[in-house]
């Protein structure tokens, strides 16, 4: 696990909702508080689309609903003149992504053994943080994966020019 500050919170926030920067992860979970707070529960129900909507085609696939799919009602609840007090997204690689995470990190890991891979994203006084964590099905020492998944965010953010520094 690693944990980072995110150093420009209001170019963040753009990317984050104006852009399709975030929309491969699927949303876990979600918490927006401003007048009050907005409670998302991520576990999709793709049988309210119709099998005809693209939005099917993206739903059906995974127990989380897609970042791209919800991303409209978050930009909506935060827009406006005052900043949220404050926010958590608890985003999750898809199982598409996860998998070639897997084939990076080691051969020993397999997808039974891994629950999910997170990147969390929590704002409260006036901090922005962005955490990793790797669920797994068992224990394990071998912590290749952690290690790998810490990289791999720090090069997303990077390639996305979000600067961050990593807290102590």
């Amino acid at each position: 696990m690693t944990a980072l500050s995110i150093l420009n919170i209001k170019e963040f926030m753009n990317i984050l909702l104006r852009t399709d920067t975030f929309d491969s992860f699927l949303l876990s979970e979600c918490s927006i508080t401003t007048y009050m707070t907005f409670l998302l529960d991520g576990h999709c129900h793709a049988d309210f689309f119709s099998p005809e909507d693209e939005a099917y085609k993206k739903a059906a696939q995974e127990e989380y609903i897609p970042f791209s799919l919800v991303r409209p009602a978050c930009f909506d609840l935060i827009k406006g003149k005052r900043t949220p007090s404050s926010f958590k997204f608890v985003f999750q690689l898809s199982r598409e992504n996860l998998m070639r995470t897997l084939a990076s990190a080691s051969h020993s890991i397999t997808a039974e053994d891994i629950s999910a891979l997170y990147l969390n994203l929590i704002f409260q006084n006036q901090q922005l943080t962005c955490t990793t964590g790797v669920s797994r099905h068992t224990f394990s020492m071998d912590k290749s994966l952690e290690h790998v998944w810490d990289e791999l965010v720090k090069r997303f953010l990077k390639k996305h020019k979000i600067p961050f520094e990593p807290l102590v």
